[in-house]
């Protein structure tokens, strides 16, 4: 079809040619009408030239490579919305995104991740779409040299991860959506709630660079109010709840806890622990809350799943560069309380929300469960 196409382009273009010159030397009326006559051909040319592009276009597939970190909530969630959007998008664009044969998980294990990322290099992906931040940065040294374009979702820190040059400009064929913790609006909570917090918990994984820059911003916000904190880490889920434990133990205020996959996984091992200590529990996502944290703080998880996807689209479809295209964050606004947990801290739910509505752009419910409802 393509070369019939390509044919028919080229004999209006001669049959335009030819009409210019037989009347090159008559009349003006003869030069106006194969002026007109050429012009015609070319805009049929052109109009042609437009429909075989637009048909080369429809019914493409396109190989998108889904990397999730590990399961919890917060990546799930963003992951279906991610599948979803693409769904959405295709449907409307007349194409395929093919990810159901490339989605893969590496249960948090670098080794994995790695083998992952050989993959789907060997099966040349269009894309490759990493959900988290140790994910993307291994995803990112599998395309250095390669060039697959990698759109990442929910690192917190990009730049501080080096994967970015810049958020405005990333500089690599990697660019994508971040979940940055607005720390000092979640500490703001805290005191909210209970403006007699003497000692704080910072419960935390040390082997992810996404917890670094907000357990920094936590110290210097306690320090500056010359609040008593400690801090107590793992690096898997074991180590977590020993951690949780000992901060029990402690008899501290509250728990602050960023965006920490590790501890993320682990909430639902960890969340009666600090309930039957009479300890509120914050930390940097709604999906806490949703598996027995007393509030999550941060980004709508299904509205970051969207944009990833849609940068995908504008990528692969429209042709943009991940060099230039600006890394996406959002309003850190949403509050969600687990009123289970509330109650079990013998608080009154209507109460908190009153506290936290002058620091919220809104305040939501959840009950404890394992996963968000589609």
């Amino acid at each position: 079809m393509k070369n019939k196409m390509i044919k028919k382009v080229t004999a209006l273009a001669a049959a335009g040619m030819m009409v210019f010159s037989m009347t090159a030397c008559g009349s003006t009326a003869a030069t106006e009408s194969a002026a007109s006559t050429a012009e015609t051909a070319a805009e049929t040319a052109a109009a042609v030239s437009e429909s075989a592009s637009e048909n080369t276009e429809a019914g493409k597939e396109y190989k998108v490579g889904i990397v999730q970190f590990v399961d919890d909530a917060s990546l799930n969630q963003i992951e279906k919305n991610i599948q979803k959007q693409l769904d959405v998008k295709g449907e409307e664009l007349g194409v395929t995104f093919n990810y159901a044969d490339y989605t893969f998980n590496g249960q948090a294990d670098g080794t994995v991740l790695q083998q992952i990322a050989a993959e789907l290099v060997a099966d040349e992906v269009d894309v490759i779409v990493p959900i988290a931040t140790p994910t993307a940065q291994i995803m990112q040294n599998a395309t250095a040299e390669n060039g697959i374009p990698v759109v990442f979702s929910a690192v917190s820190d990009p730049v501080g991860a080096k994967l970015a040059a810049s958020m405005d400009a990333p500089g690599s064929n990697i660019t994508g959506t971040s979940d940055a913790l607005n720390t000092n609006a979640i500490m703001d909570l805290i005191f909210a709630q209970n403006p007699d917090a003497s000692y704080i918990g910072l419960l935390y994984s040390n082997s992810e660079d996404s917890s670094k820059q907000p357990i920094a911003d936590a110290k210097a916000y306690l320090d500056a109010k010359g609040i008593k904190y400690i801090e107590k880490t793992g690096t898997d889920t074991t180590g977590i709840q020993d951690a949780a434990n000992a901060l029990a133990a402690e008899g501290v205020d509250a728990v602050f806890t960023p965006t920490d996959n590790t501890v993320m996984t682990a909430e639902l091992a960890i969340y009666k622990t600090f309930m039957e200590a009479g300890i509120p529990h914050y930390a940097g996502a709604d999906s806490f809350a949703l598996n027995g944290a007393f509030c999550g703080y941060g980004v709508d998880y299904a509205n970051l799943g969207k944009e990833t996807a849609n940068m995908v689209v504008e990528i692969l479809v429209n042709g943009a560069d991940p060099a230039s295209t600006g890394i996406k964050t959002f309003d850190n606004g949403i509050a969600t309380i687990n009123t289970d947990v509330c109650t079990e801290l013998g608080l009154d739910a209507a109460a908190v929300k009153e506290a936290f509505g002058p620091f919220c752009t809104s305040v939501n419910e959840v009950v404890t469960a394992k996963e968000f409802e589609d």
